[in-house]
């Protein structure tokens, strides 16, 4: 027998930014909300989007940047193993993998870095590059 999926069987989502925060724990939405903000800051003509199911910015119709809520940490997502490789030395400190950057809420990436890696990735994707 065959049935069909129904939508009140699949789990939904916010589905905007705001409410994915919102949903977040107190300390996350904080950290979140600084990465929001920040990227923001400096790509202020990006496109708020969700991006592989996170929320985040599109730049020229590509991926720029996101950012996630977990129930240990917060992901930062530069969207380009070449940025978190540039800046990996600056990055020692935080667990990073090919596309991710985990960190705590009470250890939070610097402002000063946030920018530097959405700059970097801001400038891969106006170069051409993915």
């Amino acid at each position: 027998m065959t049935t069909k999926s129904s939508s009140k069987n699949k789990k939904q989502g916010p589905k905007d930014a705001d409410a994915y925060i919102a949903s977040q724990p107190e300390a996350f939405r904080r950290s979140l909300q600084t990465l929001r903000e920040a990227i923001q800051g400096v790509v202020p003509d990006a496109e708020e989007a969700f991006v592989y199911g996170v929320p985040g910015f599109k730049l020229d119709g590509k991926p720029l940047a996101c950012y996630a809520g977990f129930k240990n940490h917060c992901g930062f997502y530069p969207m380009s193993p070449a940025v978190i490789r540039a800046f990996s030395s600056e990055l020692k400190d935080y667990e990073v993998s090919e596309g991710t950057i985990r960190f705590r809420p009470e250890k939070m990436l610097s402002m000063t870095l946030i920018k530097k890696l959405v700059k970097a990735r801001m400038a891969e994707i106006r170069k051409g590059s993915s």
